[in-house]
């Protein structure tokens, strides 16, 4: 039996006449590092804040760690970790005095707050950054400080919204790898991001978001499984006769094609023998291509499919 540490059912949330939690319903389980994806305006930062009962919302339940989640939810938010889209923290106070000062919001013993504010400046490795404040940090330094005051009191479950936009290569793989330690040492992560390459190397589950419903949840194999679309097949072979074209271009697993300059495109539906049926095609009539390639649909291309929307595009 999964063991769920958010369970939304049936959630609506309307702002006068915007809809925009729609009837909505998640799961998410223990220990999974777990995408949010959508467009802006999916109702991703929404969720994420009826969740943590920041939000009153029109209809449905939310529950956290089996629990009914409310304002009054002391003892269960206690145990959550947020780190917002824009970051935080105090630009009178150190990078230390920060984190020292969240932490302090779950934990009252100066001794063992002490020790876990040093842990996270090592986390998210700040030490040499300590006593600056943080006008004098760089995006991606003032990220990871962000990330610090989110984690520091040790959650089970985080949520982290957008925590590498506009951040330098080395401070987003810093937070990439440190979400993953923190998944290790047990804690759920709730992760919306922009960047679908983020999403591929860290969640081993994910919604897709739009118009404040879930469209697809599951893997990203599960969902790439789910879509309609097949391989893009790529051939190589000059000079084939327009009549051929037309008879590829009417194969019920020919989503689109394109011939130019002696390449052959075809972007195909959902099968498994797409290229051997093509190649077979090929064969009857006497055609050897000069090379050949394939590709599985990619998750961003499920993505286009299911909202309509580039991801990029709404960076």
């Amino acid at each position: 039996m999964t063991n769920y540490e958010v369970e939304v059912i049936d959630l609506v949330k309307r702002y006068k006449e915007l809809v925009a939690i729609n009837h909505l319903s998640l799961n998410i389980p223990q220990g999974d590092i777990f995408g949010l994806l959508g467009p802006n305006g999916s109702g991703k930062t929404t969720l994420i804040n009826c969740i943590l009962a920041l939000l009153k919302y029109d209809q449905g339940e939310i529950k956290v760690f089996g629990q009914k989640m409310m304002p009054s939810s002391y003892a269960l938010k206690q145990e959550i970790g947020l780190v917002p889209q824009t970051p935080t923290v105090y630009s009178e106070l150190s990078v230390y005095e920060n984190i020292d000062y969240y932490c302090s919001l779950y934990v009252q013993d100066k001794q063992r707050r002490k020790q876990l504010v040093e842990e996270a400046i090592e986390f998210v490795q700040l030490g040499d950054f300590r006593k600056m404040r943080p006008k004098k940090l760089s995006g991606g330094l003032l990220r990871r400080l962000n990330l610090a005051c989110g984690i520091a009191h040790k959650p089970r479950l985080i949520f982290l919204d957008e925590p590498t936009v506009a951040v330098d290569p080395q401070s987003r793989n810093r937070i990439l790898e440190g979400i993953k330690a923190l998944n290790a040492e047990g804690a759920t992560i709730v992760y919306t991001t922009h960047y679908m390459e983020e999403v591929e190397m860290i969640c081993n589950r994910l919604a897709i978001l739009d118009h404040g419903q879930v469209l697809q949840s599951g893997t990203s194999e599960e969902i790439i499984g789910l879509s309609s679309l097949g391989e893009r097949i790529e051939i190589q072979a000059f000079d084939l006769p327009e009549d051929l074209i037309k008879y590829l271009e009417a194969q019920p697993m020919v989503a689109n094609l394109s011939y130019k300059e002696g390449l052959l495109s075809l972007n195909t539906k959902h099968g498994s023998s797409n290229l051997m049926h093509v190649l077979e095609i090929l064969e009857e009539r006497d055609i050897t291509p000069l090379s050949v390639s394939s590709e599985k649909p990619t998750l961003n291309d499920v993505f286009l499919e299911i909202t309509g929307k580039e991801l990029r595009d709404h960076d």
